[in-house]
């Protein structure tokens, strides 16, 4: 990273109790697999990897991402666990038209307006909230997993607003929310 940039990403995050309920799993998968990195962020589902941007310029970055927000509210459903072997593991989100609308045109706009590459991870959008990954070993993965794999989770999550998170060279914070408006 060059000095005087920063690390960004895009994501939403669901709200209170859904929220707290997800940390509580992510302290889980520390006490009880070892994993703690997914800690290092809140609980979210990603809209566009981590880029770099120049500080200096991060009013126009809110300003760019600002007009991306015409998009009516929805309700996003997650339903069970899903797993990337062999070190992530995550809550599933039942499929969404709604979603795969709004990310499909979100990832067009950032593309194009904020000239923002690499978008999604190599294995292409596939909304998932993680509770594990990174420091998870292979030993521990399977016994999670094990456990995991056929517990049941179901939620709701309202979906009216995304954020922009930013790195403080230890974590992630939800530092900008961006409210849904048709008025755009």
């Amino acid at each position: 990273m060059k000095t005087g940039e920063a690390r960004y990403f895009l994501a939403l995050i669901p709200k209170e109790p859904l929220a707290s309920e997800i940390y509580d799993l992510k302290q889980e998968m520390k006490t009880v697999y070892n994993s703690k990195a997914a800690l290092r962020s809140p609980a979210h589902l990603t809209l566009h990897m981590p880029f770099l941007w120049k500080e200096r310029n991060e009013d126009r970055l809110m300003d760019l991402i600002a007009q991306a927000t015409k998009c009516e509210p929805f309700n996003l459903f997650l339903d069970g666990y899903g797993a990337f072997p062999p070190k992530t593991i995550y809550i599933k989100s039942k499929e969404s038209a709604k979603l795969n609308a709004f990310h499909a045109e979100f990832i067009s706009y950032t593309k194009r307006e904020l000239k923002l590459l690499n978008s999604t991870h190599n294995r292409g959008f596939n909304p998932h909230i993680t509770i594990a990954f990174r420091d998870l070993k292979k030993d521990m993965f399977d016994l999670a997993w094990q456990d995991l794999k056929t517990k049941p989770f179901q939620a709701k999550m309202e979906v009216e607003s995304f954020w922009l998170l930013k790195h403080d060279g230890k974590q992630w914070h939800a530092y900008k929310e961006f409210l849904f408006s048709m008025d755009k």
